[in-house]
């Protein structure tokens, strides 16, 4: 149901705000690859989520793009 909502959320938004949410999930994920490589990261599944959080982003983008067409 969680997932359900993520990804309703993002339909409704635009491609400038999905790009900044996209850039903002990448970063993320930057710093908890670094957290990891440091041995201060605690909960490793979050990485997980965020490349996954990452692919449906990207999904919805291809997905307004083709539309668009």
């Amino acid at each position: 149901m969680k997932i359900n909502k993520f990804v309703e959320d993002l339909k409704t938004k635009s491609a400038a705000e999905l790009n900044e949410e996209l850039v903002a999930a990448k970063k993320e994920l930057f710093n908890l690859r670094f957290q990891n490589a440091t041995n201060q990261l605690d909960n490793t599944s979050r990485i997980k989520d965020v490349r996954k959080n990452i692919a449906r982003i990207q999904t919805i983008i291809t997905e307004q793009a083709k539309a668009a067409e």
